[in-house]
């Protein structure tokens, strides 16, 4: 934590006048980060030291941490053990090869789809979806809190329409496809699509996407079907749907979804991701993404880590965790809201966690859900549930809007009970201390850890 706050420190005013514009101006731009302690620090997660219960990681199903990637992915290693670390180039240029190729037609049949193709990350897989897909005379139509590679990739889209609805909200959905029509004739009279782009789970504020609602509206709205839809399954991999296959699996609707995208950072602790689609996607992909012509293809450990944690989809493995997750969020939110200061700490304005309104009557859950507390609270709350021994992490701008930061409360597979009652007990004892201090029962007037780490950066700055 103090490291954390060390790093928002301004360093422009204390430049001396001999430095370089070239550093100046760079530590200048940084500076606006630091303000608003925006910084990205590299820090190393509290997690990793053993002294902290991990809610904040991508290894959802704790496949990583319970060494069961690891022993999978071994095995899996010790089945070729005459492979090549290396790809020997770019999938066009000498980087094909046949486990990558077999690797790719089961994950296609895992999938219910025609072509699976390979690449290094989800990052790069939205920019080459959407540089490549999207035709000139197309628009794209999305989420407003579709990921910052969705918005990247279609900078270098060549639609040149491109309008977002509001999150989650049909009506706006349906708005914006009108508002398209009425703008655009070649879309109007059939000849040119919209592209619509959308993600299962959204991963900052824990909801899933309206999906089916959002077709039905597509094809009242279009009736000469000339629109696709993308759909961004990164957060629903190894979550949702029949041994993790993703929203569109879990629903029956793979065929009417033109692209998917599945990583495997996050539940399969694994690395890369794979686009979906059928052979005319492939083949536009490999013809138009440069992000893809031009770079190495994954090699065979990547490759194999992919195999192994699919492995581990399809034994059941994946179903024990995900079950424990499902209760561990049914069992947080019915021990938080139960706490005795949950009623004052709301209506304070001092907590908030919408997920858990109505929690009683779903029937699933996701694995993410954000807390939220006043703006200038959030910092204080995460400072004082990495004392109470709770890895978790404050989200703020620019990763979301201003003034609308929030800690991402992230379940795992291998998290316990106790570590709920321990993150519930760290939460509402957080909410008490606020209480008193707003209602001037106290002369403090930050928390007890907040505090403390003042203190920590006042003692390195000296």
């Amino acid at each position: 934590m103090g490291t954390f706050m060390k790093a928002q420190k301004l360093k422009a005013p204390g430049m001396k006048k001999t430095e370089s514009a070239f550093n100046r101006n760079l530590e200048e731009a940084l500076d606006v980060r630091r303000a608003d302690h925006g910084f990205y620090a590299q820090l190393m997660p509290p997690w990793r030291s053993g002294k902290c219960a991990d809610f904040s990681s991508n290894d959802l199903l704790s496949l990583g941490a319970t060494g069961l990637m690891r022993e999978a992915f071994l095995d899996e290693l010790a089945r070729h053990p005459d492979f090549n670390l290396y790809a020997g180039g770019s999938r066009l240029t000498g980087g094909n090869y046949p486990y990558i190729e077999q690797v790719e037609r089961e994950i296609a049949d895992f999938h219910g789809v025609e072509e699976a193709l390979l690449v290094a990350s989800g990052f790069e897989a939205n920019i080459s979806i959407f540089s490549s897909i999207p035709r000139p005379g197309d628009a794209i139509v999305y989420d407003e809190l579709v990921h910052a590679s969705t918005h990247d990739g279609m900078s270098q889209s060549h639609a040149l329409c491109k309008k977002a609805f509001r999150h989650n909200d049909v009506d706006s959905f349906r708005d914006t496809i009108v508002d398209v029509l009425g703008s655009q004739p070649m879309i109007a009279n059939g000849s040119r699509s919209i592209i619509f782009a959308v993600e299962s789970v959204y991963s900052m504020d824990g909801d899933i996407c309206p999906i089916q609602e959002l077709l039905e509206i597509a094809r009242e709205e279009m009736p000469e079907s000339n629109f696709a839809f993308v759909l961004d399954e990164a957060h629903a991999t190894g979550i949702i749907g029949p041994m993790g296959g993703g929203l569109a699996q879990s629903l029956g609707i793979e065929k009417d979804i033109a692209v998917r995208l599945h990583t495997y950072g996050k539940a399969m602790a694994s690395t890369g991701a794979v686009i979906l689609g059928n052979s005319t996607v492939r083949a536009m992909i490999q013809n138009f993404a440069r992000s893809l012509i031009f770079t190495t293809a994954p090699s065979f450990p990547a490759t194999a880590s992919v195999r192994a944690a699919y492995n581990l989809m399809k034994d059941g493995t994946q179903q024990k965790m995900l079950d424990n997750i499902q209760e561990n969020v049914k069992y947080f939110f019915r021990q938080v809201t139960s706490d005795p200061v949950w009623p004052e700490a709301v209506s304070m304005g001092i907590l908030s966690i919408p997920l858990s309104e109505g929690w009683e009557q779903r029937e699933h859950f996701v694995h993410m859900v954000p807390v939220w507390s006043r703006q200038r609270y959030t910092y204080w709350l995460s400072f004082h549930l990495n004392l109470s021994g709770i890895s978790a992490y404050p989200i703020d701008y620019p990763t979301v809007p201003k003034g609308q930061s929030r800690i991402r409360l992230v379940f795992h597979g291998a998290n316990t009970k106790a570590e709920v009652d321990r993150l519930v007990k760290a939460i509402c004892s957080f909410a008490a201390e606020m209480i008193e201090i707003e209602k001037g029962r106290t002369a403090e007037k930050a928390p007890k850890a907040a505090q403390y780490v003042y203190s920590l950066l006042a003692a390195n700055a000296s």
